[in-house]
């Protein structure tokens, strides 16, 4: 693991607070602390937040395997938590992170690589 220094966490709003799905996972949303990049979304519950704000690093719900899901334990691709934030609605999380190499399993840098649809409204219409 990268030699970052610990980072102490302590939430306003408690997880029981969340407004959570059916199986109690609340989205969050990654965010590149120093750029605002926009790197990747995960599902978090209670157990994987809780180890997120011990640790400093982001901890996740993996829905496919039911277990908690470290990011970077197998790729070495760390994200160190700076920052949390919570939605107006406690519905949706915001992790801002220092990204250590890429978010996305493909390689790229950010999951959100991929243009899927383009516009612009005329100030005339």
């Amino acid at each position: 693991m990268d030699n970052h220094s610990m980072v102490v966490l302590r939430d306003a709003v408690p997880f029981s607070k969340f407004k959570l799905n059916d199986q109690g996972l609340i989205p969050c949303i990654v965010q590149d602390a120093e750029n605002g990049d926009v790197l990747m979304m995960a599902w978090m519950n209670e157990e994987s937040y809780k180890k997120t704000l011990e640790t400093g690093t982001m901890t996740y719900w993996s829905r496919s395997r039911k277990a908690l899901w470290v990011k970077g334990e197998t790729s070495g691709h760390f994200q160190y938590v700076h920052e949390i934030w919570v939605d107006c609605d406690a519905d949706t999380l915001l992790a801002k992170v220092t990204q250590v190499g890429a978010a996305c399993h493909t390689g790229n840098r950010s999951c959100f690589y991929r243009e899927n649809a383009t516009g612009c409204l005329s100030p005339d219409n």
